[in-house]
């Protein structure tokens, strides 16, 4: 009996040795599939770098563009003053940015038309004349060029009776129009200079009453009736 130990134990041996191949082969596999499993989940290098551009395109959609700054327009605006050089008068009324003109010397005289937007100012008249200003405290500074000609002005602000006057008739066939500057002096009276024309004629032109400048005046034989800026400033454009 003592010489089967040896045999029995070398037996056990090989059984145990066995079971362990088994284990080792049949482990091999499941971790082989663990490992290919992982591999199938995790992104490829691709897939990895295009996330990034996802999200850097979605940002730029969530990013809201600038906005356009609408140009600001003066809903409301009276100037006039002297013409340096020239002694003649100039005036200019703006009505949510449509702007007029008028300059007078009592020999020359012009209109002129166009509109105002942040501030600056470009009115056009009748064979080339301009008139260009910039708007700030209170006061429009600028130019106006007439037959070939072109003069400096600082105009302040002012207030009615203070302002622009036209007046039109139909007379004989003829259209009879006049304008008119009025400037408020600070030690009181006015001071206003105009022209009017019947056709191509010039003709004497009233002066206007200081404090009632919209009463009804007389043009050679015929009653007209000025009125302020803001009833023709619309026929004007």
């Amino acid at each position: 009996m003592s010489r089967l130990g040896p045999v029995i134990t070398l037996a056990a041996g090989a059984v145990l040795a066995v079971g362990l191949g088994v284990a080792s082969v049949t482990a091999t596999p499941a971790a082989n599939d663990e490992a290919a499993n992982t591999a199938a989940e995790a992104p490829s290098a691709g897939e990895t770098a295009a996330a990034p551009s996802r999200s850097a395109e979605a940002e730029a959609d969530a990013t809201p563009s600038p906005q356009r700054t609408e140009p600001k327009k003066t809903a409301k605006a009276d100037y006039g003053g002297y013409v340096k050089g020239n002694g003649g008068l100039i005036a200019i009324s703006i009505r949510d940015g449509r702007a007029v003109g008028y300059f007078c010397d009592g020999k020359a005289e012009a209109w002129f038309k166009g509109s105002e937007s942040d501030g600056e100012l470009q009115l056009t008249g009748l064979g080339g004349a301009k008139v260009t200003a910039d708007l700030g405290g209170g006061r429009a500074r600028g130019s106006v060029a007439l037959g070939g000609k072109k003069w400096t002005f600082v105009a302040p602000t002012v207030v009615k009776p203070s302002g622009l006057y036209r007046a039109t008739a139909l007379v004989r066939g003829a259209k009879l129009r006049a304008g008119w500057i009025v400037l408020k002096n600070p030690g009181g009276g006015y001071t206003q200079v105009g022209a009017a024309f019947e056709g191509d004629q010039q003709v004497p032109i009233p002066q206007l009453q200081g404090e009632r400048p919209t009463a009804p005046v007389t043009v050679g034989d015929t009653t007209i009736q000025p009125e302020d800026v803001d009833g023709f400033i619309e026929e004007m454009q």
